[in-house]
């Protein structure tokens, strides 16, 4: 005795049977590993006015203990007030508004927050405070990340962002910290 199937369970069974034979999809590449030990021994960023501030700066990046430490001035700030000041994704400050520079850099896909406090992207930082004359010295530590390299968490050729306003540390994913007013590609000079 036969059975004949009707049309669409045949097709069906078929196409069942030829997915079966399908070669398996590639898995996605895994990020780089994540670095404890920088290879660079320094590096710059000279920050320029972005979104037609006059914000400007200079500062020196060197590893340290478990990351980078960051020191400078920062200079045409507001008065008195906080700034925000993070590390961004691509080191790219071409666009007036220096939206090229990308997000914060987030290697390990973390909600944004304060660096001390809990969760937070590794390119988050506590706010600069400006003085009276509107400047900001700036002497930061950056804990997990490295200076060269190319790990994950390698800051090397990202950019450095100030924005016109104090991060929340809350509102995702950027802390609510207004325009960018200076950008500065963090380049390895030794």
């Amino acid at each position: 005795m036969r059975i004949l199937l009707p049309v669409t369970a045949a097709v069906a069974a078929a196409l069942l049977l030829s997915a079966c034979g399908s070669t398996p999809a590639p898995k996605p590449e895994a990020p780089p590993p994540v670095a404890t030990v920088s290879t660079a021994r320094m590096a710059e960023a000279n920050l320029a006015p972005a979104s037609a501030s006059l914000v400007s700066g200079r500062l020196a990046l060197v590893p340290g203990a478990g990351g980078v430490h960051i020191t400078g001035v920062i200079g045409g700030l507001p008065r008195g007030q906080q700034a925000a000041f993070h590390v961004h994704e691509k080191g790219d400050c071409s666009a007036v508004d220096a939206s090229s520079a990308g997000g914060h850099f987030n290697p390990g896909m973390q909600q944004h927050g304060r660096a001390a406090a809990g969760a937070h992207h590794a390119g988050d930082m506590d706010n600069l405070q400006a003085d009276a004359k509107g400047v900001a010295n700036v002497d930061v530590h950056l804990r997990g990340v490295t200076l060269g390299g190319g790990a994950a968490n390698d800051v090397a050729g990202r950019a450095l962002v100030v924005h016109a306003s104090a991060d929340d540390y809350r509102s995702q994913p950027a802390g609510n910290a207004g325009a960018r007013v200076a950008c500065a590609v963090i380049r390895v000079v030794r």
